[in-house]
């Protein structure tokens, strides 16, 4: 039987218009394919944050503006960006099958995500979302729309919507059944189209994102997947971090893993939630291993040569 691998895919790997994002995703198809040649099953999440935004503003400013398009639930805008980059990934992954004379199926599917909707999150909304402003663009939008702006790493100010955490996957069934029959899968795009569940099969959609790290791992527990992982910028990861005395790990537990979270080590807006996804995992998965590396790396690194592997305890 073949391992099982939930990809969560970083933005690096899409773009923020559909014309870069089309020319990404072919590398981005490439090492998918590459892993599946070695024998793994994939299962392929992503996010959303740039192109949810982008969806989000575009409406609303048509609909304020003389466009006369009706005003979009933001719902609605996750749901638009989980279909397009699914798209865009599905055709990708398809011309790579095509290319290797692999004849194996590609999917995306629409995935909605339960969430709590008491949540602490919906209190204190963090996740960015969409384009960077000067301070003064970001202070008159907010005044005119009472979105919430934050600061972004010193790049420009961004609006930020909550971040609730998985609690379950609706479609996890079709997955699993897509996967048993050895097809790629696309799914919880943007980590999930959020929604609460009123009823046995009645889902609401939220105005919020789900982390795509978490989404990702919540999916591997489920599917009982050998292997989460996760694809981001950098090929390992670090601790003092762009300090003289940065140091690259190859492998830790999660134990230590907790003592450099407790250290402040990740920051909090990138390396701290693959960590915690990473650390989730392996609790409900101890026989699992978690990877984290960069997409060209990501070859590699499943054949040991690089990347930081996390396991449930050192061996």
């Amino acid at each position: 039987m073949a391992k099982r691998l939930v990809i969560a895919l970083g933005g690096n790997a899409l773009g923020n218009t559909p014309e870069e994002q089309l020319k990404l995703v072919e590398a981005t198809a490439s090492a998918i394919v590459d892993l599946e040649e070695d024998g793994y099953d994939v299962v392929v999440g992503h996010g959303n944050g740039p192109q949810v935004g982008m969806v989000n503003l575009a409406l609303e400013f048509s609909a304020t503006h003389g466009g006369k398009t009706p005003l979009m639930p933001f719902p609605e805008c996750g749901a638009m960006t989980q279909g397009y980059i699914g798209y865009h990934l599905q055709q990708a992954i398809q011309r790579e099958h095509g290319r290797r004379h692999m004849p194996r199926p590609c999917a995306a599917v629409l995935t909605q995500v339960v969430v709590d909707e008491n949540d602490p999150a919906f209190q204190n909304p963090t996740k960015p979302i969409g384009t960077f402003y000067g301070k003064n663009e970001a202070e008159a939008i907010a005044r005119k729309t009472g979105y919430t702006f934050v600061e972004d790493a010193g790049r420009g100010w961004r609006r930020v919507v909550p971040s609730p955490k998985p609690v379950k996957i609706v479609e996890l069934p079709v997955v699993r059944r897509l996967l048993d029959q050895h097809t790629t899968v696309i799914t919880v795009g943007g980590g999930g189209i959020p929604v609460v569940q009123k009823g046995w099969d009645d889902f609401r959609g939220v105005a919020a994102v789900i982390d795509k790290d978490r989404a990702c791992a919540k999916l591997a527990i489920d599917l009982k997947a050998d292997m989460l992982v996760i694809l981001t910028a950098v090929e390992k990861v670090s601790i003092n971090f762009n300090q003289p005395n940065q140091y690259d790990l190859d492998s830790i537990s999660v134990e230590e893993a907790k003592q450099f979270m407790a250290e402040g080590q990740f920051p909090a807006g990138s390396m701290l939630p693959k960590i915690e996804s990473c650390v989730n995992f392996l609790e409900k998965r101890p026989s699992g291993m978690a990877l984290i590396t960069s997409l060209e790396k990501a070859r590699e690194a499943l054949w040991g040569k690089t990347g930081t592997i996390i396991v449930s305890k050192k061996r």
